[in-house]
Parts: C-alpha cells; structure tokens; sequence
C-alpha cells in the first residue's frame, strides 16, 4: 500500500510525529510510506530511513498536487489539518485518515482556562490516526535521525567541554516561550558546569549575553551550527534545558534528560517530553509558574506578553531549576 503522510509544521510537531511514520511504515505489510512538508524543514526528516519518498512544499500547491496525483495513493494520513491539506485530500480522491486536531478545545483552554483536553499526548492521538489500518504504538519513542555529514566533530567545540557539558536551548519561535536574557544569565550563574547555548543565527545576540557570564564555561553555539549539527550537540550532552521548543523533542528521541521550561504554553497542552516506554527511558522535570490564572495563553506563544507582565518566565524558580540540572548530573 503507498500512503502519504503529511505534516508541513514545525521541528517539534514533525518530530513528535516520527512515531506514527514508523509505525506506519513497520506494521503494515508492504507500506510505501511518502512524507510531505515545507522546503524549510528538509533536514528534520531526510535522514529518516522509515520515508521511501519525500514531496515538499515551496508555495506551489498547484503544482505540488498534480505531482502527487501521479502516485496514485491508497492513503492519505493527514497529521497538520488544515486548509493546503483539505485542498490536496479533496483533489487527489482518496481514502484519507485524518489527525483530530482538537482546535475548539485548545482554543477554551488559551482563551478561557477551561480545561476539556483529553490528557492524551499529541503523539499519542497522532497513532491514533492510523487504528483503522491496525497500526499500533510499539512504545519505541520519537525518531531523530542525524546524516552523518552533520556529525559534529571534537574538535569543533571547546576542550573545556569535551568531558561533558549542558545544552541550553535558548531559542524559540515566540517571544512567551523564552526566559530572559537576565534569567538565562542567572541560570548559567547558579549551575557550575560547562553550558552550550545552542539555537539559530537569530539568537546570537541573546546568546553573546548570557555567555558574557563566564565566556570559559559558556560556550555559544547560536548560528554556528546547522539544525542538524545542533541536534547532534543536543545528542552528546549529559542534560538538556529547553524551552518550548523543537529541540527539545530531538532530545527525547535521543533518551536525554530534559527540564522543560514553560511559559506561555504549557503541557496542558498535551505537549510535553515524551520517551519511549522501557525502563532505561530518560526523566524530565517542567518547570511552570504556579497559580497563574493566565497561563497557558497561547497554542504556539505570543510575540508579547498578553497582559504585560510576563509572570511565566519572569518568576520563574532558577533556584530550584538549577538544583534539579546538578542532581541529574551528579
């Protein structure tokens, strides 16, 4: 059977659906499995050996459809829903299995802190679009997978680190999901060891700060390295530090421990850490504001605080986060 899967976005969201695909790809006889995403997220999923054929999209959905009518689909599994692929679905006049996206009710949560989600991790209701093809969760986790091109070598990093180090993921795609530069700069003050700052070329400004703390002991990687050479980084580190954010997951697929930090959104969400289920499976610790009415206030986070305070990141407890990051690694 030939099935497309479709995910346009983003590194977190494609990577929290990496079970699906190879569970698809594992469990149903003779499955040819083609996956379909925006140009700009190539590398999340070229190297994954469960995807026999890759379509991406570059703002030509016209075309882009008369290549896929050509496949001659048996399925297709719609892990995004949204308005490109209810187009692509009506057009090509297939069997279709459709991701629940739960718009209504994320929407009464962010809005109005009713909380009607179903307690069910969106990778979970992702395998849950495939039960009538008898696919099943075989409890192996998230996939990241690394060519070995973006293998990142020794001596690309600091010898003060080559013993071990923590990767602290500083970037993320909303202003309400990122601690502030003074509290990144507190936290690296309070945990004595070797810290990476990874993320992209727009994070190097806050990056070049925080690492003003100890420029020894704090190495910047932000804009240095590839998407993939940082999840390798994520990869070779004793503990991870995210944000809400796509490395964050890469770092679950690699069984890493990981303290999540949320501000704007919140795993109430149906988002957080998720590990394969064995028992060597790595730990995760959120760290959430408590009692604030207003939290979580977005899906994806916000480019300002809502009510102008930004109590989420801005009271968080570093204190406590930082005792956590010494406990895992000692």
């Amino acid at each position: 059977m030939k099935f497309l899967v479709i995910r346009f976005s983003s590194i977190g969201d494609i990577v929290l659906a990496t079970p699906a695909i190879r569970c698809l790809k594992l469990q149903v006889p003779d499955a040819e499995v083609h996956f379909l995403t925006k140009q700009s997220f190539k590398a999340v999923t070229e190297a994954n050996p469960y995807i026999d054929r890759f379509y991406y999209f570059r703002d030509n959905l016209s075309e882009l459809i008369s290549e896929l009518k050509k496949e001659q689909y048996d399925y297709i599994i719609d892990l995004h829903k949204n308005f490109r692929t209810l187009r692509i679905k009506t057009a090509l006049r297939t069997k279709s299995l459709t991701y629940k996206k739960l718009t209504l009710r994320k929407f009464l949560l962010t809005k109005f802190h009713i909380n009607l989600m179903p307690k069910r991790h969106i990778t979970d209701r992702s395998l849950d679009t495939l039960k009538p093809l008898g696919v099943v969760n075989d409890g192996k986790g998230l996939d990241y997978f690394i060519p070995e091109s973006a293998v990142v070598n020794a001596e690309d990093i600091p010898t003060s680190h080559a013993a071990g180090y923590i990767a602290l993921v500083i970037g993320a795609s909303y202003y309400t999901k990122k601690l502030p530069v003074e509290k990144l700069q507190e936290l690296c003050r309070l945990i004595p060891y070797p810290v990476i700052l990874v993320g992209g070329k727009e994070d190097d400004n806050e990056a070049r700060q925080v690492a003003l703390v100890d420029p020894v002991r704090i190495y910047n990687a932000c804009g240095k390295f590839s998407l993939n050479e940082s999840a390798d980084l994520v990869r070779k580190a004793k503990l991870v530090i995210s944000h809400d954010t796509g490395l964050q997951y890469v770092a679950c697929a690699f069984n890493k421990p990981v303290l999540a930090i949320w501000g704007g959104t919140s795993p109430l969400l149906d988002v957080e850490p998720y590990y394969r289920s064995t028992p060597d499976a790595a730990s995760y610790t959120n760290f959430i504001v408590p009692g604030l009415s207003c939290q979580p206030c977005s899906n994806y986070g916000t480019k300002t605080c809502p009510l102008g305070h930004f109590k989420c990141m801005r009271e968080q407890d570093l204190q406590n986060m930082a005792a956590a990051a010494l406990k895992e690694l000692y």
